[in-house]
């Protein structure tokens, strides 16, 4: 069984739960039925161009040739997917036709959504939720350019950690733009959790390394560091995301446990730049997608795997607090392939 025609049973096959007593008996089985209409919703842009133009192709070349590859590798690396894993797909498709003698395109809708994954998954266990360490606090940093949503973002993280009922505070150490502090200081106020500060200007190391030890007096579960994202300068950040790592494993040893990238979606391949550069300059662990919903190129994300190798721990498909989701490939997969994979005598 392909793996579109497992996800299809896994994720519409659920959704069949209709009467009051199913979704009280199945909490964990709607909430999975919900994330995948939150993902389908948000990645309809990118569905809607993406499977429209290879159903396109298919129906064009119903016979597998030449032509019918290179306007599919066309299409693919015109939806951000990657010029490396397009080639790479094509390769696989192309081995594929050969060996088990496929000779109808349509037929390769299917194999198409079970290669990408193959090539995104590699044989890793891809694990999507924040390191969390045994000694309290955990540590998360965050960094980006600005304007891609760092700060937003640290707030909807927050609002996912509250409601597993973990103690959260944030350290406002972008001490460098003008409004970070008070738009972090705004999120802990809403959120009714403490947002540490210093006065503007105030070297970051100093907010961090007092913020920490406050959160050690207070038996704070994880602590959330927005930074400056001042990438123009990679010499002065670089050395200054190395203070603050050295300040932040001084207070808390062997933190920070996490370091996450801010990436707006909608920017293509310079958010894939800014990925490669940040890369450079300080030990990334995840990667956090922003304003995917608002792309026709969801294939970015496949695209962010290959160019640096870091896997998207969220995404964000949406404005709400709660429209920040812990990526998940099987949904991703689903979710942006979701027409192509339908039979035809279903459409």
């Amino acid at each position: 069984m392909s793996l579109f025609r497992k996800l299809k049973e896994k994720f519409v096959k659920q959704a069949e739960v209709v009467t009051t007593d199913d979704v009280k008996q199945n909490t964990a089985k709607t909430e999975t039925i919900k994330e995948v209409k939150k993902y389908e919703k948000g990645l309809s842009k990118s569905r809607d161009k993406l499977n429209q133009e290879i159903l396109s192709v298919i129906k064009k070349h119903r016979k597998i040739d030449a032509e019918f590859f290179e306007e599919l590798e066309e299409i693919m690396i015109m939806a951000d997917i990657g010029v490396n894993t397009v080639m790479d797909l094509i390769d696989k498709l192309q081995a594929r036709v050969k060996s088990e003698k496929i000779e109808d395109a349509a037929d390769l809708k299917e194999i198409i959504i079970d290669e990408l994954f193959i090539i995104y998954v590699g044989g890793e266990i891809i694990v999507s939720k924040l390191n969390e360490s045994e000694a309290k606090p955990s540590v998360v940093l965050f960094v980006g350019v600005n304007g891609v949503g760092k700060t937003t973002t640290i707030g909807k993280v927050a609002h996912q950690l509250l409601n597993e009922n973990k103690k959260v505070m944030l350290i406002a150490a972008d001490t460098f733009r003008a409004g970070a502090i008070e738009q972090l200081v705004e999120w802990g106020n809403r959120l009714g959790i403490n947002t540490f500060t210093k006065e503007e200007t105030t070297d970051p190391s100093s907010v961090i390394y007092d913020g920490l030890e406050e959160a050690l007096e207070n038996g704070v579960d994880y602590v959330l560091i927005d930074t400056a994202g001042r990438l123009q300068n990679k010499a002065y950040l670089m050395d200054e995301l190395a203070k603050i790592n050295r300040t932040i494993n001084k207070v808390v040893p062997g933190a920070p446990h996490e370091t996450l990238l801010v990436i707006d979606a909608t920017t293509g391949q310079n958010g894939i730049n800014q990925a490669k550069e940040f890369k450079e300059i300080t030990n990334i662990t995840g990667i956090v997608l922003t304003k995917l919903d608002g792309t026709a190129k969801g294939g970015i994300v496949i695209a962010i795997k290959e160019a640096v190798n870091i896997p998207v721990k969220y995404v964000g498909l949406g404005e709400a607090k709660e429209d920040l989701h812990v990526f998940d490939i099987e949904k991703y997969i689903y979710s942006l392939f979701r027409d192509l994979g339908v039979d035809d005598e279903e459409t």
